[in-house]
């Protein structure tokens, strides 16, 4: 069975990084995107970032240009890299991908991490 599993979340002052890394273990055979989520407090979860296969990544507009994705394909690993952090950006980020874990599989399906969270705060 297939899991995804976070690292990296913790405590950071405005203006600070954190970097969060996500392994997908297990059979895996194809993934057609990969990326994170996001939930604050009393909001609905948001894409934060995503890459689809072949493609580049996309961002949601209020991280553009703080926060990077990175990808490991040979590792099934991907990192989030944030930067100048902001209180707004406190929330329980969730790694995400859409795949198959077998090759007769018609459709690809969603996955989810556990959760990390990340404050913050001064």
């Amino acid at each position: 069975q297939v899991q995804l599993v976070e690292s990296g979340g913790g405590l950071v002052q405005p203006g600070g990084s954190l970097r969060l890394s996500c392994v997908a273990s297990g059979s895996i055979y194809i993934i057609n995107a990969m990326g994170w989520y996001r939930q604050a407090p009393g909001k609905e979860r948001e894409l934060v970032g995503v890459i689809r296969s072949g493609g580049s990544p996309t961002y949601t507009d209020s991280v553009k240009g703080r926060f990077t994705l990175a990808r490991d394909n040979a590792k099934n690993t991907w990192s989030l890299f944030m930067n100048d952090l902001q209180s707004d950006d406190t929330a329980v980020y969730y790694c995400y991908a859409d795949l198959a874990e077998d090759p007769h599989w018609v459709s690809t399906y969603d996955y989810w991490g556990q959760g990390t969270q990340v404050t913050v705060s001064a």
